[in-house]
This record gives structure tokens, sequence and C-alpha cells, in this order.
């Protein structure tokens, strides 16, 4: 089969809303592979706090981009691009049909479109926003966000300091909003793309994410945590389900306080990426309950 008759089929929605168990599914019915795009998934030192697949799930269907680096490496959106994209030069050789399943907008969007240009801007810009979240923390970082772009504000992930001193970076140094410059890079990719969107009621979503956050914790997440402590500055532990449990870790919160800021976190963190999706009018939607024969069946009319 040419090239282009190669086919990415992208599973995306928000957090606990049953995207893993769907791109098994598909991935076992087209007798392929998974490409995860869960930007902390990569990480092998969190497991119970990045919901990574169960052992079980991850014998079914072979998965690209779990748990293969460090938290103490440096890896960013451009590098999983790159990776990503070799990856799956090397599987479209054996099959035709790829499946890639995530949550991180941004990480989907880089394999599926690349990523956009931004303008050079001064250093100094960067330095002093890192300053003020070294000195004052990320509130009044996402608060002059919101004043200047709050398209960016409603859409990025507002937890992640480098994301938020990036899009500020972008609107101090160009005076400009960051989303003016977001959606305008489109590159050729060599394969056909078809996004599935899972979605449902506010209210049975954010049941969900209760559930597995109280599943996290009997699953030790507790303990989870408390060995990545002393890195807690890292990049990659800035992340909902953590940072919660490090202010209970300093007797900032009580136990039971950190369990419902994870909660609370989570839900706006779903919020946020639906927020995202839903800026692409090319996603098929489905409610999470439909029957997955349904979804098979649109995936097979539009190849």
């Amino acid at each position: 089969m040419s090239s282009s008759k190669k086919t990415l089929i992208t599973i995306v929605g928000p957090t606990a809303i049953g995207k893993t168990s769907l791109s098994i599914l598909i991935a076992s019915y087209f007798n392929t592979e998974i490409i995860s795009c869960d930007s902390r998934q990569f990480y092998k030192e969190m497991t119970i706090g990045t919901a990574v697949p169960e052992k079980e799930e991850l014998a079914v269907v072979p998965h690209h981009f779990i748990q293969n680096r460090s938290i103490f490496e440096d890896y960013n959106v451009g590098a999983f691009e790159r990776d990503a994209l070799n990856v799956m030069d090397m599987l479209f050789e054996k099959h035709n049909i790829v499946v890639m399943v995530g949550g991180s907008g941004l990480y989907v969007k880089a394999v599926l479109e690349g990523l956009d240009d931004f303008p050079k801007i001064d250093p100094s810009v960067r330095l002093e926003l890192k300053n003020i979240y070294e000195n004052k923390g990320i509130i009044p970082l996402q608060q002059q966000l919101k004043k200047l772009d709050i398209e960016s504000y409603n859409s990025i992930s507002l937890d992640n300091p480098q994301r938020v001193i990036r899009a500020l970076e972008i609107c101090i140094g160009t005076n400009s909003p960051y989303s003016s410059f977001t959606g305008k890079a489109k590159k050729k990719r060599n394969f056909k793309s078809i996004c599935i969107g899972l979605n449902g009621e506010r209210e049975k979503i954010y049941e969900r994410i209760n559930s597995r956050v109280d599943l996290m914790i009997e699953n030790g997440l507790l303990a989870e945590a408390q060995n990545l402590y002393s890195n807690k500055d890292l990049n990659a532990l800035q992340t909902v389900g953590y940072k919660e449990l490090f202010s209970f870790f300093e007797e900032k919160t009580t136990k039971d306080e950190a369990i419902q800021e994870i909660k609370k976190n989570t839900r706006r963190f779903a919020k946020r990426q639906l927020t995202w999706f839903n800026k692409d009018p090319s996603i098929y939607w489905f409610d999470f309950e439909t029957d997955t024969s349904k979804i098979l069946k649109k995936v097979e009319d539009v190849i």
C-alpha cells in the first residue's frame, strides 16, 4: 500500500474518559501498535499518578513512549515530534494503520501538524518571568496571562510553569497574544489522519476523575510521591497529583485537603483539554459510553 494510504487514528479527550481502553480495542481490531502521546507517561519514575496503562493492557498491544524516559532527562514537545515521526515511519513499514492516544493537546498537534514558529524573544524577558516564578510562585504569572491572552489562559496547562512562562514570554516580547501565533503551521505529513474524540456529560467526567484519584491513593500514590519528593523542582514533577502531595509533605495542607486539591486540579485540567480539542473541527466526537462497534464503523467508513 502506498504511503498516502497509511492512516494514523488518534484518540483524544479529557483525562479519565476511557481513551486507553478504546485505543487498545481499536489497535487490536486493526492488529497494529499504539503511540502514547501523554507527556507525563513518558517518565518511568511516575506510574500511579500518571495513570500508566496496566501491565495486562500493555501486554495486549505493543505500546511506544510509555515510561521510556527519566524525569532527570530534558525532554520536550519538539523532541517528541521528531521521535514519534521516526517510530511511525518504522511502524508504517509493517502496518497500514497506527493508533495514537493521548490527552496532551500540544503533543498531538506536533505529530499531526508540526509545531508553530515563534519569533525570537530577548532572553531577559524569560529571566524576569522565571524570577517572578521563583520568588512569588505561579499565581501572579497565571493572572498576567489571563490579562494578556485569555485564549491561551483557557487552553494551556496552567499548572505547568514552563508553558505559562513560554506563553507570557511571547505575549510580552511581541506585544501580541501567544495564541495569535498558534495554529498557523500545518506541515505536510505522509499519512492520512483520523481523530476520534471521547466526551461525556460534565458530571459523569467529574465522577470518573474523582473515582480515579481515590483509586490512585488506594494504589499507593502517597508512597510514589514521597519517593519523588527530593526532586520536586524538576519540570516533570510540576504535575497534578504530585505537587499537591508535596504541599502535604511540607505540612502546608492536610492529606484530605491535598486529595481534594488533586481532584479539583484534575477537573480543571480536563476542562482545558476539552477547550483545546474543541477548537479542532475535524475531530469525530463520541460519548464515552457509545458502543465501540459504532466508533469502529465510523473509522472504517472514513478510512
